[in-house]
């Protein structure tokens, strides 16, 4: 059942619906340490160096931080498992020792780092004289990382594509940012930022911000100098280090991978310039400048990461056709949502990952027609049901309340396909002029902001709802966000391309027509995954080779083919799949597509012993995040605490 606070939070804001006085976000992020309210950190400039031997970064940060509060005497920041040397304040020149106390480890949270502030008031900038309250100072931390920091991930040659260098990436969404960097890590601060990373010679790294130079410093490490202007929330910075190539995509994109890789990703996501233009067309200017691709090892445990300037890309996208570009698009739609207008607590996330999906759509409708977006509309509808049968009923709010709990529990299909479903039901009741009038309003007047769900009702009513009467109640707008399943009255997708694979489907299961005969030379990679998700639960051994015998499903090229193959295969012990299932879980970490393997292994009698064998193997080339989700299921415990 939902939870009593977050229901009162959103009855509160509901409450707003009727009125028009605009809202102010004041809640403090439950998942930080953080005092904005009291002292904020405002810009960054980093200076790391890379030790792939050590598996660390170190070096300092400088946090430009301007008290809010006149008599702050304390900056209180994020840290996960960071090494903190030293603090200064800086003043031109000179450097002024400032004490710290370091907390102890939360398991979530990890320990706030508590800097004394100097009084009276700290110095202005450099060479000014002493700073009158609310003036900004620099406050230099230096320190180092350790090993296991859950936000980096170092892996050696060999769990690379190219298998001659080894890599790094970031992953600091939700709040992994602390692990790497000590910050105000929670959505409520942005701030801008510079960074000086030195990397082992004959390495490229690349990070989400404008590179304003590279340098060869020795014949042992170069150097790469970054800025972003932008003012950014934490967990958005982000670095990549490894051999990497560029590849121009059109006049503001481009795609960095592996030597081995880049062709193949030029090729694949080729439109992404005609993404980012029709983007623009709906929801206005894109102000991040440029918007490249990193491809990452396919240890990388998400779809993508929306990383300004440069979003992560898991390589099991490259599907050699195209069909699984949403997720370009998906990432690109962040620029506005997101990433522009930012969700104020991972509480609020479907004002980030909801409105990302009903943009992708749009975007995926205007390139490549409404066909297409009926498909992707039914399968993540399937997606969220499949969802619903695993969650908690508070896990099925759009605003669950995660006092007290990872901030990664709130990842599901629930922010993501309800959250579009309630926007489509909002566009279903007023309009989708008036709708899409609205969306750019919203980015426009919250541009560079964070904002609640409570802001976004108001909003809503000054908006549209204000000046629409009779299109929607308090009432349904609470069914919406404050319990769970969908409403009665949700506008639920169906698509004519997928009813012709189920008329085929059942031809083919009543013995009508053989696999060999049924019409699929032009189904695309939806049709085919709609296919196999739909199959009975229970099939034969002759089915299954039969099946396989026509489709070549166990060798599938194409990830989220395969995968679904896959779990068929587990459920009916499908012996000649195993070998592939054993290379899929080994060679891929990506979460949405290993984690229900592996779940479904575990719900067999043969499938534990193997799940149980296959993950000692595999688990060394996951990224953390992806081996704190999957040990509970395999190993039957918690990941252990450093």
């Amino acid at each position: 059942m939902r939870t009593a606070l977050a229901s009162a939070l959103i009855l509160n804001a509901l409450s707003c619906v009727a009125v028009a006085a605009p809202a102010v976000h004041t809640t403090r992020d439950p998942h930080s340490y953080a005092n904005p309210e009291a002292v904020r950190v405002e810009h960054a400039d980093l200076a790391l160096d890379v030790d792939f031997d050590a598996r660390r970064l170190s070096g300092a940060v400088d946090l430009r931080v301007r008290r809010a509060d006149p008599q702050a005497r304390e900056l209180v920041l994020d840290t996960r498992d960071l090494v903190i040397r030293k603090i200064w304040l800086v003043d031109g020149k000179q450097l002024t020792p400032l004490e710290f106390q370091l907390d102890p480890r939360d398991p979530i949270l990890g320990s706030a780092l508590r800097i004394a502030l100097p009084v009276p008031p700290v110095p202005a900038q450099p060479d000014a004289s002493p700073a009158a309250p609310g003036d900004a100072a620099t406050v230099r931390i230096s320190y180092q990382t350790k090993p296991q920091a859950s936000g980096l991930q170092w892996l050696p040659p060999e769990l690379t594509a190219g298998k001659r260098h080894p890599f790094l990436f970031t992953q600091s969404q939700a709040i992994h940012a602390r692990s790497w960097i000590p910050l105000q890590d929670t959505p409520q601060v942005r701030m801008t930022y510079r960074a000086e990373v030195h990397a082992p010679r004959g390495l490229t790294a690349v990070m989400g911000a404008a590179r304003l130079k590279s340098t060869h410093k020795s014949a042992q490490d170069d150097e790469f100098d970054f800025e972003m202007r932008q003012p950014i929330p934490s967990y958005l910075m982000a670095l990549g280090v490894g051999e990497l190539e560029f590849r121009p995509l059109g006049a503001r994109t481009g795609v960095y991978a592996e030597p081995s890789v880049v062709d193949a990703a030029q090729r694949e996501f080729a439109d992404t310039e005609s993404m980012l233009e029709a983007s623009e067309k709906l929801y206005g200017p894109y102000r991040w400048e440029r918007y490249d691709l990193l491809i990452l090892p396919p240890s990388f445990p998400f779809g993508g990461m929306e990383n300004p300037r440069l979003s992560f890309i898991t390589p099991t996208v490259i599907a050699g056709d195209k069909s699984l570009t949403a997720l370009i698009a998906h990432e690109l739609a962040h620029s506005w949502s997101g990433n522009l207008v930012t969700n104020a607590s991972w509480g609020d996330m479907w004002l980030n990952e909801g409105f990302t999906v009903f943009l992708e759509r749009q975007i995926m409708e205007t390139l490549y027609g409404e066909r297409r977006r009926g498909m992707e509309d039914v399968l993540g509808l399937q997606s969220l049901r499949e969802d619903f049968a695993s969650l908690e009923d508070r896990d099925e709010l759009l605003t669950p309340d995660l006092r007290g709990r990872d901030p990664d529990e709130a990842f599901s299909q629930v922010p993501y396909e309800k959250g579009y479903l309630f926007l489509r039901w909002l566009e279903s009741r007023l309009g989708r002029e008036k709708f899409a009038a609205f969306l750019r309003a919203w980015f426009a007047e919250h541009s560079f902001q964070s904002a609640d769900t409570g802001q976004f009702l108001d909003f809503l009513d000054r908006k549209l709802l204000g000046q629409n009467p009779g299109r929607a109640t308090r009432e349904q707008l609470q069914a919406w966000l404050t319990r769970p399943s969908l409403p009665a009255d949700a506008v639920l997708p169906s698509s004519n391309a997928l009813r012709l694979v189920d008329a085929q489907r059942r031809e083919w299961q009543e013995g009508r027509r053989p696999a060999a005969g049924l019409d699929t030379a032009a189904w695309s990679t939806h049709e085919w995954q709609h296919f196999i998700d739909n199959l009975p639960k229970k099939l034969s051994a002759a089915q299954l080779g039969e099946l396989d015998r026509a489709f070549h499903f166990t060798d599938a090229g194409n990830a989220r083919i395969a995968h679904s193959w896959l779990r068929v295969a587990i459920r009916n012990h499908y012996e000649p799949a195993l070998p592939r299932l054993e290379s899929y879980l080994v060679g891929i970490g990506r979460r949405i597509l290993i984690k229900p393997l592996y779940e479904d292994l575990m719900a067999t009698d043969w499938g534990k012993d193997f799940a149980r064998r296959v993950y000692a193997k595999a688990r060394p080339g996951y990224h953390p995040l992806a081996a704190a989700a999957l040990d509970p299921i395999v190993l039957g415990k918690a990941p252990p605490q450093s």
